[in-house]
């Protein structure tokens, strides 16, 4: 870019720079907002309507909605309920494995919700507040820097190429961040042996609150029930995408059929293979989740894979985590200018030590059932579950109780600041009380 052109850009300010209008993006602006910090999220698309996006709303998740003032909304949203998760036995039975219903939480199963509607229950809450700012088709392009500092963002937006300046950009832009990879910060790729497809199937069946796992020869499929439709995971050997799509697709529905009998009416209705959206599965995560100016969380720190879906409570348990950690800082001016190089780094390794042992662990469980079942099932080796799993299940329900809990609330699960919280019939948005914010 040519330096007349940078020149020509329009440059404004704000406090703190979010950059991605994902769930840790959005969460992580409304609580800050809630602070009274003034803060921007910049959003690249129009609006949130994509499909495939992660839909699953963890326990732990709406205990953190309750202590907003935001559950009653998000529960007036369109939404199905998942309370077990089952594996088939050897005789064809249904073995409970995750039983969600023995949590002893308010909120004792996952609901999926079509992520848009989630973000814009986010995105009406953050405009209650005077301090926050969504910005809708401004694409980041790059980080500004200032004597080795990260001090704002380039961007393009419908009026044009623009700059935000700010005390603090915090990348929350996914597993493809375009402020992770400006950063070059140190990452660690794990090893993964599948691809995720993800496609839907209409159906008028009532369908059971519980996930619809099917495993054969070389593939596993998760149906997931929602409203009208299932919604189907379908997961195969990496790279072979083009594989798939060229046995086309009456040889896609045969098999879909013969591993969801329930839907063998329905399938016809995948009308082709335009419709089987191919997701290139990635696990991995920074080894530093920031430099000087910038932090990354979320999918930006650490990609994850589908199994469990908890892609999504992660990211929002990153965007709580560092809006109590920040809060007091922002607010003060501790970040302005040119911040003492110790201060800043204590601050953001602080945020770094608290969310890493919840992305470890989360990471090593995958990686457990990628290796345990998932590549064996594909190689060949599995073709149906032991049947001591269901013989040891039967004979102790509670066991249960520890994977629902692990993948329902997670590790280090974490609750609203008393700053940010709201009754639900507090909708106006009033002035954050700036003493008892943690710094």
């Amino acid at each position: 870019m040519s330096t007349s052109s940078i020149r020509d850009r329009v440059t404004t300010r704000t406090t703190c720079v979010v950059v991605g209008g994902g769930p840790a993006g959005m969460v992580l602006g409304l609580l800050l907002a809630r602070a009274g910090v003034q803060v921007t999220v910049l959003e690249k698309h129009a609006d949130f309507l994509r499909d495939f996006r992660g839909d699953t709303v963890h326990p732990s998740t709406m205990t953190l909605l309750d202590d907003l003032g935001l559950f009653e909304r998000f529960d007036a949203l369109p939404h199905s309920k998942i309370r077990r998760a089952q594996l088939p036995a050897s005789d064809g039975t249904q073995v409970t494995v995750a039983d969600f219903g023995r949590l002893p939480l308010r909120h004792k199963y996952i609901a999926m919700v079509p992520q848009w509607d989630f973000l814009d229950l986010l995105a009406d809450a953050g405009q209650e507040e005077p301090t926050f700012d969504l910005r809708m088709e401004h694409e980041v392009t790059g980080v500004v820097r200032r004597d080795g500092r990260v001090v704002g963002v380039d961007y393009d937006a419908p009026q044009g190429p623009s700059r935000m300046l700010a005390d603090l950009v915090i990348a929350c832009d996914g597993r493809w961040s375009v402020v992770r990879q400006a950063s070059s910060l140190p990452s660690r790729e794990l090893p993964v042996r599948f691809d995720t497809w993800w496609f839907r199937v209409p159906t008028s069946h009532a369908l059971p609150e519980t996930l619809l796992p099917r495993i054969g020869k070389g593939r596993v499929l998760i149906g997931i029930p929602r409203n009208g439709y299932a919604q189907i995971a379908y997961l195969g050997p990496k790279g072979t995408d083009q594989q798939l799509r060229a046995a086309g697709i009456e040889s896609f529905r045969a098999e879909i059929a013969a591993a969801l009998p329930e839907l063998a009416d329905d399938v016809q209705r995948v009308d082709s293979m335009d419709d089987v959206k191919h997701l290139d599965v990635r696990v991995d995560r920074l080894r530093r989740w920031h430099d000087r100016g910038v932090l990354c969380i979320g999918d930006a720190a650490h990609a994850m894979s589908p199994v469990g879906g908890v892609g999504v409570n992660l990211a929002v348990q990153d965007g709580v985590a560092a809006a109590r950690l920040l809060a007091g800082p922002l607010l003060r001016g501790d970040l302005a200018g040119t911040p003492s190089l110790a201060r800043e780094g204590a601050l953001l390794r602080r945020i770094q030590r608290r969310r890493t042992l919840p992305t470890v662990v989360t990471q090593t469980m995958q990686r457990i059932m990628h290796a345990q079942l998932i590549d064996r099932v594909l190689d060949g080796r599995i073709t149906q579950i032991s049947p001591r799993l269901p013989d040891l299940v039967r004979r102790v329900p509670l066991l249960t109780v520890v994977p629902a809990f692990l993948v329902g609330v997670g590790v280090r699960p974490e609750r609203a600041p008393r700053w940010a919280r709201r009754t639900a019939s507090a909708h106006q948005p009033r002035t954050p009380l700036r003493q008892g914010i943690s710094s």
